[in-house]
């Protein structure tokens, strides 16, 4: 039996000392921990190292909170034998250790330095000093923790599992690589310091030490999109804005519509929850990098200065998808380009508030960068949204020429934790 605190914290989970027999010196942090409830963090900011976003609420946050500059991504797999019970444990005890961290504090009381000598410390210490630095730490579900690959109810939850939380198929062009895709549970940590983000994704995964393993991770930077109206818009990899026509938080109607899930939607548990679809995609920079300009805009369907629409105006002018060329004869955005294909006028209204990052993670095997996007949308429900986006993406972006998705995951992201509750309580209580 583990032995928990009055927010129902396992001490054992928190300390990442499942099956190593360590002793005396558990119990002596363990009382420390007992002592500490669930911290509310402050309330307030925009982005920087003083910005803090609060764990607890009605949804959690990083969905609709102004985009911070980094990013680390985790996905996780559960461990064979581990019991619906421990499940349980291991999300309370990230909840908690997120409730500090998105606060600016160790993962317990006792942090990095406080315990015991002959003890593993619980925190890292990497970020000790350090402020929140905007944190947010973002909780999901994969469709293979409610039922496996080959049909298996692991847990009990293969009734519960959202209509919405499809498998995405299989779309043209996909190269997808097994390691780099999918996953039980993941953890989305955005901050706009690059150490504050990796600590997070760190002892979240010590903490999760003998229940779930790491299946495949991503650090990001460079937003490539904005949430708020007070940000600017962000360039991607191939130097042009993304996300010009995004979602906005106060957007409010647009975001009940499309990125909050309700109960009349098939499960009452997400209630206020979001789905998370994560796309690796590399970009052939050196392809690109040798095309012309005007092949560029062609391709994208805005200018690269200003990112306005070729069909005229400035950055936020609504395409005119009519307005025909100054030469040529055809019409001045391409039907094929980007912007046509992934507008909501041509996609029977469908939007996704779209929350991605370049990366860069070094060079292949042939000397070129391996770099792109990894793109984050959350949307309400992926059978009208992601999903006919992608397939109309897919089968003509002029764009597939010069990128190729090679990982691919989608979760349900279930509503914020209660005050000294943990994320998942409504699927699971």
């Amino acid at each position: 039996m583990t032995v928990t605190d009055g927010g129902g914290l396992s001490r054992r989970g928190l300390l990442g000392l499942v099956g190593t027999g360590v002793g005396a010196g558990v119990l002596g942090l363990g009382v420390g921990i007992g002592t500490d409830r669930a911290v509310q963090a402050h309330a307030g900011g925009s982005s920087g190292a003083s910005a803090s976003y609060p764990f607890f609420g009605g949804h959690q946050s990083g969905i609709v909170t102004a985009a911070q500059d980094r990013l680390h991504f985790a996905s996780f797999d559960v461990a064979d034998g581990v019991t619906r019970t421990e499940l349980v444990e291991l999300l309370k005890d990230w909840s908690y250790a997120a409730s500090r961290l998105t606060a600016g504090l160790d993962v317990s009381p006792t942090g990095a330095t406080g315990g015991s000598l002959l003890a593993p410390p619980d925190d890292t210490g990497e970020a000790t000093g350090l402020p929140a630095a905007g944190l947010t730490v973002t909780i999901g579900f994969g469709p293979t923790l409610f039922t496996t690959a080959d049909g298996t109810d692991r847990f009990g939850l293969a009734s519960k599992r959202p209509p919405a939380l499809v498998d995405l198929p299989h779309f043209s062009g996909d190269q997808l690589v097994a390691a780099a895709s999918g996953g039980d549970l993941c953890v989305q940590a955005c901050s706009d310091d690059p150490q504050v983000a990796v600590h997070a994704i760190r002892n979240l995964s010590r903490i999760a030490f003998g229940r779930a393993s790491l299946r495949w991770s991503q650090l990001g930077f460079g937003r490539t999109s904005s949430t708020t109206r007070g940000q600017t818009t962000p360039r991607n990899l191939f130097g042009f804005k993304d996300g010009t026509a995004n979602v906005k938080a106060e957007d409010v109607a647009a975001v009940d519509d499309g990125v909050w899930a309700t109960a009349s939607d098939g499960a009452a548990w997400m209630d206020g929850g979001s789905y998370l679809v994560a796309r690796k995609i590399r970009m052939t920079i050196e392809t690109w990098d040798h095309a012309s300009l005007s092949e560029q805009q062609t391709v994208v369907g805005r200018d690269k200065g200003e990112g306005a629409p070729l069909s005229g105006g400035t950055e936020f002018t609504a395409p005119d998808f009519a307005v025909a060329a100054s030469t040529g004869g055809g019409p001045a955005i391409a039907p094929d380009s980007h912007v046509a294909l992934a507008h909501p006028r041509n996609n029977d209204g469908a939007t996704l508030l779209r929350r991605g990052y370049n990366f860069v993670d070094g060079n292949d095997e042939l000397g070129r960068l391996n770099a792109g996007l990894f793109f984050i949308a959350f949307n309400r429900d992926p059978r009208r949204q992601y999903v006919p986006i992608q397939q109309a993406l897919s089968g003509n972006d002029r764009m597939n020429e010069y990128v190729k998705h090679v990982g691919s995951a989608i979760y349900a992201v279930p509503p914020g934790a209660s005050r000294d509750g943990w994320v998942g309580e409504t699927l699971f209580g």
